[in-house]
């Protein structure tokens, strides 16, 4: 009755207010028009100091390339409510996107942006082409998908699975684009599972060629980005026959146009088409119709075949062989779970700036209305978003170090972590944008606002390079192996972050306090116990299946549930000690502050919206709802620094949306005429 009484006073006054004689002509009378007003700019903490740490390295070299691409007209500016805006124009057709891409990335070669991506030496090298990947990312995923498979992808190819031999020949030429190159692994019918792609390689002695033949439909190389337009090689992913015996999956670079940019002879290739997202890229179908390229073209470091056709490795073991291909291609994980997080950020930064300027309802007679992100419920939307975001941008940049970094003895942890890191990053992109997008409302479908779109272009990152639920059941698989082995020798665990293990299984408090919950000791306890109890259970439920006869493989098959929550338990784990690592590394006292509170936010909304903490015991109904009510708390919390921490961001306004700033003068009649 309370509200209904309100809202009668509402009514009857407006009427009153607005009520007028008919007789008289006056005009109706009406409130002040809104008008913007930029968020209040107060930060408890030094936003540049926050941003370093964020972003990691190369700060001076991103804001060269931001202002590199920013004063350009190939990157299509606008003006749009007093300020200039670039991004990528989603009305052009995919045959115009794909040529736009080509001229931006000839645009960033003339200007050296590439310089030594390909023959540049050492982590610092690494680390720069990376932090400029990242900055490209930000303007448009197609722009960064095409240059990545160009030089991680195919160039990755070279520098790792190749020798001397093709490092002296394509990887300057690759460097400075004299080459354009592809990637052909997935096929039609298998993408995660390489070891059964179809395509074929036998080897001529006489001639001293390899022959490479697509024997079926299933077998045609799909989704070859770069394939159906530009490039002119690729490596190509195949089974390798030699004397009627299948030695496996090797490389081979094969050519596939000419310069002049003709279809090389027994070659077909036809283009993917029209996708949601990622028109930029020219994804393309490749068949191969007995294609004989050179000796010298197989990628050796791992198997060669000599002049007379003898197969010759120094890994006799074909599982081994097998991984050891495959452990290079960890670049294209790292790459997509990094560009995840700054797709959330920039959603964020422009979801929540929209948020501290925009307005709606009055709780209190005559009262003005409300900032969005006033209201508890739209906190609670967004900052627990915030706070998983900054946990896994420390995540991403832990991943990026463990990769450069990279010894043989870190190979089987760099490909666990990076599988998890990918799966769970991508995912958590993709709630990110949907959130964003609803939280802008119909300003958030407009695609000069980013959001809408960059859920349609980063959709893909999903299943690209590997499928999340597959990634994250090789997490399980890993750690499965790791248990088992360890239990065997019956010896302490040494790998994968499974050395809290060899303590005593952690004892989490049977009544929840405040204090406690905000206590780093706790929070790393109760993802240790729930690794451990997980881990536990798995091995058990594999161990029952097999021993009613189930081989390895099915039992893992039929205990996926529990492999599912396994892999998170190991992710989020992965992500909190990332965070206690970046937050002990600040100096700063007010750094740490808030720093304490947004981690506090990541664990706690973890065990907020993951059941599993329920399911398995390691909350009571009881502490969950002490745990629920102090996301609510840390979101009042939150909320006076959530302007600074997503400038921290350090994503300049150029290249985020007109709902971020101004958005009345944006959508003014005047702008509608630009």
């Amino acid at each position: 009755m309370e509200n209904a009484n309100f809202r009668t006073q509402i009514l009857t006054r407006h009427l009153q207010n607005h009520a007028v004689d008919s007789s008289s002509g006056a005009a109706v009378s009406r409130a002040p028009c809104l008008s913007y007003a930029p968020p209040e700019a107060s930060a408890s903490f030094d936003v540049s100091s926050m941003r370093k740490l964020m972003d990691g390295h190369n700060l001076g070299e991103r804001d060269w390339l931001f202002n590199l691409m920013a004063q350009s007209k190939l990157f299509n500016p606008r003006l749009r409510g007093g300020k200039v805006f670039v991004a990528p124009d989603y009305n052009q057709s995919m045959e115009q996107q794909r040529e736009m891409t080509m001229k931006r990335i000839q645009y960033l070669l003339d200007r050296g942006v590439f310089e030594g991506w390909m023959t540049g030496t050492g982590s610092e090298a690494e680390m720069r082409k990376l932090a400029l990947l990242e900055v490209i990312t930000i303007f448009d995923h197609s722009l960064a998908i095409k240059i990545g498979v160009h030089f991680f992808l195919w160039g990755g190819a070279i520098q790792f699975f190749g020798t001397k031999r093709h490092h002296d020949k394509w990887l300057r030429a690759t460097e400075t684009y004299l080459m354009k190159g592809c990637f052909a692994m997935t096929e039609l019918g298998h993408g995660s599972n390489v070891r059964g792609i179809e395509t074929i390689t036998t080897y001529d002695p006489r001639t001293e060629e390899f022959i490479i033949n697509t024997p079926c439909e299933s077998a045609q190389k799909y989704w070859i980005g770069g394939a159906a337009n530009h490039a002119t090689h690729t490596v190509v992913f195949s089974q390798l026959n030699i004397e009627g015996k299948n030695e496996g999956v090797h490389a081979f670079i094969t050519q596939i146009r000419d310069a002049d940019g003709n279809i090389c002879p027994n070659i077909r290739i036809a283009d993917c088409g029209h996708k949601i997202g990622l028109n930029g890229v020219d994804n393309g179908r490749i068949w191969f119709d007995n294609v004989r390229i050179p000796r010298e073209n197989i990628l050796n470091s791992v198997a060669d075949v000599s002049s007379d056709g003898k197969y010759l490795s120094a890994i006799k073991d074909a599982d081994q062989r097998f991984g050891a291909f495959m452990a290079p291609l960890t670049s294209g994980r790292v790459t997509i779970a990094v560009s995840a997080v700054y797709m959330a950020k920039m959603s964020l930064a422009i979801a929540i700036r929209y948020s501290l300027t925009r307005r709606a309802f009055s709780i209190t007679p005559n009262g003005a209305e409300v900032l969005l992100l006033d209201y508890p419920s739209h906190q609670r939307r967004l900052l627990p978003l915030l706070a998983k975001t900054y946990a896994m941008s420390f995540a991403g940049n832990y991943l990026k170090l463990l990769y450069v970094r990279r010894t043989p003895q870190l190979i089987k942890t760099l490909h666990v972590v990076s599988s998890g890191l990918k799966a769970a990053l991508t995912w958590h992109n993709m709630r990110t944008l949907q959130e964003c997008r609803e939280a802008c409302g119909g300003q958030g479908l407009k695609t000069e606002n980013r959001i809408g779109q960059l859920k349609a272009e980063y959709d893909v990152q999903s299943t690209f390079e590997g499928d999340n639920n597959v990634l994250m059941q090789q997490v399980s698989k890993a750690l499965l192996a790791e248990y088992v082995a360890t239990k065997r020798k019956n010896k302490p665990f040494k790998e994968l972050g499974l050395e809290h293990m060899n303590k005593p299984s952690p004892t989490i408090p049977s009544q929840l306090s405040s204090s406690i919950v905000h206590s780093s000791q706790f929070q790393n306890d109760i993802f240790c116990l729930r690794e451990r109890d997980l881990l536990n259970r798995f091995a058990a439920e594999v161990s029952k299946y097999q021993a009613q006869g189930e081989s390895k493989e099915s039992a893992f098959n039929a205990s996926y549930q529990l492999a599912e929550d396994l892999g998170r338990a190991f992710t989020d784990l992965a992500i909190l000690q990332t965070f206690v690592e970046a937050e002990n590394s600040a100096s700063d006292a007010s750094l740490k502050n808030v720093l304490s509170l947004v981690r506090s936010m990541y664990v706690l909304v973890t065990l907020d919206e993951d059941p599993a903490f329920l399911r398995y015991g390691y909350l009571t109904t009881e502490n969950a709802a002490v745990v629920r009510k102090e996301v609510a708390n840390l979101c009042s919390e939150i909320r006076p620094h959530a302007l600074a921490l997503v400038d921290s961001f350090g994503i300049p306004d150029a290249f985020l949306s007109p709902i971020a700033f101004d958005w009345v003068a944006a959508n003014a009649w005047s702008a509608s005429q630009d």
